[in-house]
């Protein structure tokens, strides 16, 4: 197995530990990919960063990997229509900016006034878990300058 020697970050493994998860190499440097380079990447970027620093691993591991950091809560899902899902390490409330032109994620925070008049808006008597709210869009174009008539 190749890997660089951060992998074997302790902060790493005691988050990992933390959430109540067994720490292991494979999750260690999918949990770092994350980390390192916050761009949302899709569970086949994180195969390709992850083989250049373990080249052993398989493409299902990267996968199993992903599922328990998610479902023990480093890292979060994030779903847009008819598109892969993606990998966020942001465990803040927030949403997502999805750049149409250049396929970027970005996330936007959102005030906490915001999101607890968000949250107000449910039926009577429930209680949300989450809120995922996504923009989609691209850079608007700068505005024409104005015509002068002499």
């Amino acid at each position: 197995m190749t890997m660089i020697a951060d992998t074997q970050n302790p902060s790493l493994a005691q988050r990992i530990t933390d959430r109540g998860l067994r720490p292991t190499p494979q999750r260690e440097v999918v949990y770092q990919v994350i980390l390192a380079k916050r761009d949302h990447p899709t569970a086949e970027e994180v195969f390709a960063r992850v083989k250049i620093l373990m080249s052993t691993i398989s493409l299902a591991t990267v996968y199993n990997c992903l599922e328990a950091l998610v479902q023990y809560g480093l890292i979060k899902q994030v779903n847009f229509v008819r598109e892969p899902t993606r990998y966020c390490p942001n465990l803040h409330e927030h949403a997502h900016f999805h750049d149409e032109a250049s396929g970027k994620i970005h996330d936007i925070d959102i005030p906490a006034d915001l999101m607890a008049r968000l949250r107000s808006l449910l039926p009577a008597g429930y209680a949300a878990v989450s809120v995922d709210l996504s923009f989609r869009g691209s850079v608007r174009s700068a505005p024409a300058p104005a015509a002068h008539n002499n």
